[in-house]
């Protein structure tokens, strides 16, 4: 049976770090922290008073304005991401059949604002006073949703919600899709906009969050040794995948092509992830071997890298289970060490930047890695970007409850 290669041709971000592609990657090849004392509503005197915000975004620039007002934040972002991510891939939707269209966009916590704004609103005013678009703003299948609606599309929409991990799992679901002639594009990727003082309230009681509330820039710490939490973030990014051969025939740029992916449970721990990495390791290795490859072959990882102790420690076990010697050959690099931990976007925040990884041959360091915890022993691209020959790469992503997600990019050569 004939399967098609699965390509990136547009990202759209909407990220802490930059709107638009070429703001986002110049932030992260030059390390530019996102992340900063929180403005969405005033912190002083609590635990945690810093965030990774989208500054600036204003919905009215990508949608009518009553159609914004129908959607809470997390979606507009996404219908953000999937206008940027369509014009950067240069793709004249008139010529495409609506029911090619697949919209697989995930989150984590979908519309928690809306939730905690409605709760208060029924505590100060009474029943008939909660919004009547509350259902449908909260629901975490509203991004694909709306995104399905603003652009046309008519293709499957779907949205599962797998925590951390949630927009790894959209792409592997992308991936399937179009492998299985249910879609021929893929407007893909993951959103979150949960930056609230019940969302960070709720973390920062988890002890998951940093308190280096006077220091944001160097807050989020992956792999090192001072690392005391992650930092809360929100944004979306969104991808146009397209098979090889459309992408080609239009002449299309490519980014890189998605070459398959892994995914396994830890069965573990509510939050914790397994100590030995072991189920991490097998979504890696199941990735590399759907790839057709052997670990060898990979040169980059673009880790999960959360800047949690536990995380950091039990996914450098992971990597070096799943590559033996090999590890210690790898690239390692953490984005969530400027754009914050996007939660549900972290994963499509990491497949973005795997792939403009790839296309510019070019590894986005690891900032805030000054003392390198000694648990944490591999080559993490600390602080500084560095030009590589990356062919095939793996990007991580794994979420509360266990649930682990990798997938696998590869180099395109024109």
């Amino acid at each position: 049976m004939y399967e098609p290669r699965v390509v990136i041709t547009g990202i759209g971000p909407v990220t802490p770090i930059g709107t638009g592609v070429g703001e986002f990657w110049t932030s992260l090849r030059e390390g530019r922290s996102g992340i900063g004392r929180i403005r969405a509503y005033e912190s002083d005197g609590m635990k945690v008073q810093i965030a990774a915000e989208v500054s600036n975004f204003s919905p009215g620039q990508y949608m009518e304005e009553k159609a914004a007002r129908r959607m809470a934040r997390f979606a507009q972002m996404a219908v953000a991401a999937s206008h940027l991510a369509q014009i950067d891939a240069g793709l004249d939707l008139n010529t495409v059949e609506a029911s090619d269209v697949a919209t697989i966009i995930n989150t984590g916590g979908g519309g928690i604002t809306t939730i905690a704004e409605e709760a208060d609103n029924l505590t100060r005013r009474g029943a008939n006073r909660v919004g009547a678009l509350f259902v449908p703003k909260m629901a975490t299948n509203m991004a694909a949703c709306q995104v399905s609606i603003e652009f046309g599309f008519q293709g499957p929409v779907v949205t599962s919600a797998a925590a951390c991990a949630s927009s790894i799992y959209a792409f592997i679901d992308a991936l399937q899709m179009m492998r299985a002639d249910e879609a021929k594009l893929g407007f893909t990727g993951g959103t979150e906009s949960n930056v609230s003082v019940l969302g960070i309230s709720g973390m920062a009681n988890m002890q998951a969050l940093s308190r280096r509330n006077d220091e944001p820039e160097r807050a989020s710490r992956p792999f090192d040794i001072d690392r005391d939490g992650f930092v809360f973030g929100e944004g979306a990014i969104v991808c146009v995948l397209e098979r090889l051969e459309d992408a080609r025939a239009r002449g299309a740029r490519i980014y890189a092509e998605i070459l398959s992916g892994g995914r396994t449970a830890d069965a573990h721990h509510i939050t914790a992830p397994r100590e030995d990495g072991a189920q991490a390791a097998k979504a890696m290795e199941l990735a590399v071997r759907r790839a057709q490859l052997v670990p060898e072959d990979i040169d980059y990882i673009c880790a999960h890298g959360t800047g949690t102790p536990l995380n950091d420690a039990a996914e450098t076990r992971a990597i070096k289970l799943a590559f033996g010697d090999h590890a210690y050959s790898l690239a390692i690099s953490s984005p969530k060490s400027i754009t914050g931990h996007l939660m549900g976007a972290a994963g499509a925040v990491s497949v973005a930047s795997t792939a403009l990884a790839i296309y510019h041959q070019e590894i986005p360091p690891t900032m805030n890695l000054d003392s390198p915890d000694p648990e944490c022993d591999l080559d993490y691209v600390p602080n500084l970007a560095r030009k590589a020959k990356l062919r095939y790469a793996l990007a991580n992503g794994f979420g509360f409850g266990g649930q682990n997600g990798v997938v696998a990019l590869g180099r395109i050569d024109e």
